[in-house]
């Protein structure tokens, strides 16, 4: 009989399984209580590309990894203290990042024969003595629930068992002191039309929890302490649920329709399918052909007065390429979400890259820049998104913002902003003319510019006296008639460029404490968690490091050239093959390194360790 509870800092926990057990919902929801409870926490959600990959095999295994703890948390960990294994395949997927003395709970009965020989084993691993360098428990979750589950007659064996990542989630819960409130809540929401199911979900769910309190295969639980956090209200949030609701937000402040034409696309469908859910916020979403038809909406909707936002991955960038060249000739507001994944074509598309920053930055025929922008977290994804808004809207220029797939789905606590605590982004239309012509009548001029930021009048359709002249031959400079001057086409070009350069960004921030650093270890986007957490390992060891983060990849900082240029070594990693160093070096001429990997994997905060350590060392 457990009878003891042992504090705990903080935990790492993997549920793996076959795609078909519900590790991403048994994963979710003990997220969700945890976050319920104070903790800080990160998450690391891993599956397959496939819609239903073969049952028992390495292929379909689909993970989820969560990393919670007493004090603040900056990734899902590098390796689980805890693997919940559902099967020989999640077992085999999973050992190689298991330390030891980790601890192993493995659904017993899965480990038939039949099982075992479909991902190699020749002997049963629970057997064996393989695992003796583990904490083994070998619990026959299938048949516990199945028997839980006698007196549900109307329910079919199969129906029972798919109950068995409930008996998880109990048992889990019970060994972590977490609450189940929350998840009975959702079950009901869920199965509220099917009165046996819910029955018995909920009947799994308790007999996890009485298992792990009654049995003496446990011999204790654990607690984890709330972290400390600013007040306020929280709830737990995936980046691209933030994403949408800062687009929402946005566009509140601004006092514009959000119009999102959209093509779904792994890693970026969600987006579409959370502003699909908000229509009572003004939000129209169109759900597209084709990527190329998407863009095309939202371009549309840009130039009719709306916020046109269209959402993609790297494989539908490279689609709607022209079709952002030719928002960059109009100069219109245009918000172009690129959840990054692995490549190149369809790649690795549940998994997650850095890939594309090259071809937001470039990806276009001619000279046709636009401003890009990428988020650090989960959360962060709310404010960048409101960024995007502010820099289209008053530069009257599209946008992409770069998130990726490990922050699509990875997830976070997350602070409620105060509406009133947002940027004021009203938008103020050409309602008359602006000109007279030669004859003393009032005309419009679409490119007459305004001197502080450049951009142009942005005229919906409709407006006496506002009619210009669309499309994507080059526009003569005020008037907006077509020129093919090469005088106009440079002083356009120039003046295209020059807009983008001259976007307000806050400075570049270095966090360097000891003041005594000469390396600086500089990042973008979703290498924030891993770096800040390396750099935090490596000062506790005595190296003087610093670090920064870029959110404005283009343009940059105006204090970054100074930055990089003070310190002896600058790192740079990267989940790509190093695309911001290349950058870098060319822009600022310093000899920045590259770190870079390409696994479809976060960086872990042991392999940045390693590498700020061996870039610290004398040439």
């Amino acid at each position: 009989m457990a009878s003891t509870k042992t504090p705990l800092d903080r935990v790492v926990i993997r549920f793996a399984g076959d795609s078909g057990d519900g590790m991403q919902l048994t994963g979710d929801r003990f997220t969700a209580e945890t976050a319920a409870l104070g903790n800080d926490l990160s998450t690391l959600p891993n599956f397959p590309a496939e819609i239903r990959a073969p049952q028992g095999t390495l292929p379909g295994v689909s993970s989820f990894q969560v990393h919670f703890a007493d004090h603040d948390v900056l990734t899902p960990g590098d390796a689980p203290d805890v693997l919940v294994a559902m099967n020989p395949a999640a077992l085999k997927a999973n050992l190689r990042d298991l330390p030891r003395g980790a601890t192993i709970i493995a659904d017993a009965d899965e480990f038939s024969t039949r099982n075992l020989a479909k991902v190699g084993y020749a002997t049963n691993p629970l057997e064996d003595g393989s695992l003796e360098s583990w904490h083994l428990h070998k619990v026959p979750l299938t048949s516990i629930t199945v028997e839980a589950l006698t007196s549900f007659s109307a329910l079919t064996r199969k129906e029972k068992e798919r109950a068995k990542n409930m008996f998880a989630l109990g048992l889990l819960s019970w060994m972590y002191s977490r609450p189940t409130s929350g998840t009975r809540a959702f079950l009901t929401s869920k199965f509220g039309a099917k009165p046996d199911l819910l029955a018995a979900n909920l009947a799994a769910l308790d007999a996890g929890w009485n298992y792990g309190e009654t049995t003496e295969d446990f011999v204790s639980s654990y607690e984890v302490a709330p972290a400390p956090m600013a007040a306020g209200t929280y709830r737990n949030v995936t980046g691209n649920t933030a994403l949408a609701y800062g687009l929402v937000a946005a566009a509140h402040r601004a006092g514009l329709q959000i119009v999102l034409g959209s093509y779904p696309i792994t890693p970026a469908s969600d987006i579409l399918h959370t502003l699909a859910g908000l229509k009572r916020y003004g939000v129209l979403t169109l759900q597209a052909e084709d990527e190329i038809a998407g863009i095309g909406i939202a371009l549309g909707a840009s130039f009719g007065g709306k916020l046109g936002v269209t959402s993609t991955s790297g494989p539908g960038l490279a689609l709607k390429s022209e079709t952002i060249g030719l928002a960059v000739s109009l100069e219109l507001p245009l918000v172009v979400i690129d959840v990054q994944r692995g490549g190149p074509s369809t790649g690795l598309p549940t998994k997650t890259e850095q890939a594309d920053l090259l071809q937001a930055m470039y990806g276009r025929n001619g000279e046709a820049p636009v401003a890009v922008i990428a988020p650090a977290s989960p959360a962060d994804c709310f404010d960048v998104a409101v960024e995007a808004v502010r820099i289209a809207t008053t530069y009257r220029t599209p946008v992409i913002m770069l998130s990726d797939g490990y922050l699509a789905n990875g997830s976070e606590p997350w602070r409620l902003p105060e509406m009133a605590d947002l940027p004021d982004l009203h938008v103020k239309f050409a309602d008359a003319p602006n000109a007279t012509d030669a004859k003393g009548v009032p005309t419009f001029h679409p490119f007459v510019r305004d001197p502080d930021t450049l951009a142009r009048p942005w005229a919906p359709p409709g407006v006496a006296g506002l009619e210009h002249r669309i499309g994507g031959i080059e526009k003569a400079d005020i008037t907006g008639d077509i020129s093919y001057d090469p005088d106009n086409h440079e002083r356009m070009t120039r003046l295209r460029q020059n807009k983008i350069d001259g976007i307000a960004v806050p400075d570049l921030v270095v966090d360097d404490p000891s003041g005594e650093a000469e390396i600086l270890v500089l990042g973008w986007g979703s290498t924030y968690g891993p770096i800040a957490a390396a750099a935090r390992s490596a000062r506790r060891s005595g190296l003087n490091v610093a670090t920064a983060h870029l959110r404005h990849l283009n343009p940059m900082p105006g204090n970054i050239g100074d930055i990089v240029r003070a310190y002896r070594t600058v790192l740079i990693p990267e989940m790509n093959s190093g695309q911001l160093a290349m950058l870098i070096r060319a822009r600022y001429l310093v000899d920045a390194q590259s770190y870079s990997r390409v696994r479809g994997l976060p960086f872990t905060t042991t392999e940045l360790v390693d590498a700020i350590t061996a870039a610290t060392r004398p040439a």
